[in-house]
């Protein structure tokens, strides 16, 4: 790192200071749209498939510990976004409508959106909580989790194209948040994944670049396995890394 008065006075050019924190924006949604895109989220991801029929509206507001009316707000957003469908009659509810894949060319495109900074910023936020969620799951995963875990490498390694890819690695990651047993932890991953999921996989095509992830899935899912705790962070930690140099080696190709 460059210490000198240049390098300095660069780096305090992009760096916010601690103080900037305590102004920054306040989370202002309403409690429809937490719901409607915690929900939205998972859809997304493919934590809840197409077709799969959503809970009644009143055993969501229990889950969810909201009311009812802002159940049926939030699913009256998600129908309107296309990700909801509500059949009437007999054998009736509110159904999922998975959303298509993007193209590589719409990754391309929000890809070209983010500048290399705040890319940066996302990748050390993913690899802080991806490796504070794989020690406490080191230490504290029960066998059925190690279970879960197992079937989640394997979807990496039988995925067949790059949006199958691009699940099987995200709902890696969300098994080894569940696992830590941290619902904070486990909420952070998700909404992670909702935002930069579908970029930090983008360039997810080749087998070359499976086989090199399925196998570090599997070295996670041993340190997890073994209770090894520092092993288990380092190595998630270097998984986002490897992805990040993946995903800013496209975004650099973007600037040409």
């Amino acid at each position: 790192m460059d210490l000198s008065p240049d390098g300095a006075d660069a780096m305090h050019r992009w760096a916010p200071d601690a103080r900037a924190a305590v102004f920054a924006p306040l989370d202002t949604l309403s409690r429809t749209e937490l719901v409607a895109g915690r929900l939205a989220d998972a859809i997304v991801l493919g934590l809840l498939a197409d077709e799969e029929q959503l809970p009644s509206e009143a055993d969501l507001a229990a889950q969810l510990a909201v009311s009812t009316v802002t159940v049926r707000e939030a699913l009256t957003v998600l129908r309107e976004r296309g990700l909801v469908e509500t059949r009437r009659g007999r054998g009736g509810g509110s159904f999922v409508k998975a959303p298509a894949d993007p193209t590589a060319a719409e990754l391309r495109e929000r890809l070209a959106r983010i500048s290399l900074i705040e890319l940066r910023d996302l990748f050390d936020h993913y690899a802080a909580v991806g490796g504070t969620a794989g020690r406490l799951a080191a230490e504290r995963a029960s066998a059925e989790d190690i279970e879960r875990l197992e079937r989640a490498a394997d979807q990496l390694a039988a995925a067949t194209d790059p949006g199958a890819r691009r699940r099987a690695e995200g709902y890696f990651h969300l098994e080894i948040a569940a696992a830590a047993q941290s619902a904070r932890l486990a909420r952070e991953e998700l909404a992670l994944q909702s935002e930069l999921g579908a970029l930090l996989w983008a360039p997810f095509e080749g087998e070359a670049v499976q086989r090199r992830a399925a196998a570090q899935h599997r070295e996670i899912l041993a340190a997890i396995a073994d209770g090894d705790g520092a092993s288990a962070r380092d190595l998630v930690e270097a998984h986002v890394r490897a992805a990040a140099e993946r995903v800013t080696e496209l975004r650099l190709n973007l600037l040409t």
